[in-house]
């Protein structure tokens, strides 16, 4: 996946001790979006905004807050979260490369 035209917001966004990193861009048509890494681990992320989680490295599991189902995900897969919701993401083995665009 590649994006061009872009404004990237330079300094990271960093979560758990650095095991999750990302950094913002923002599209020539106005819409943001946030590319990163994910190492091995399992977090909780909550949303305000409906979000579309690409993932375009590695793997990942899943859980939507409000469900049990832990869904695994491969590179090339997406799944949606819910505004003002959250989710569980769990990675194993090689790190898990992400886009996450706000809906």
């Amino acid at each position: 996946m590649e994006f061009q035209n872009v404004t990237a917001t330079a300094k990271a966004n960093v979560y758990f001790d650095g095991k999750v990193i990302s950094h913002t861009i923002i599209t020539a048509d106005g819409a943001r979006k946030t590319l990163g890494v994910i190492l091995p681990g399992s977090y909780h992320f909550g949303t305000e905004a409906a979000e579309l989680m690409e993932i375009v490295g590695g793997a990942c599991e899943h859980v939507i807050d409000g469900t049990d189902a832990s869904i695994s995900i491969a590179e090339g897969g997406s799944f949606n979260v819910p505004a003002n919701s959250g989710f569980t993401i769990t990675v194993e083995g090689e790190p898990c490369h992400y886009v996450c665009s706000f809906l």
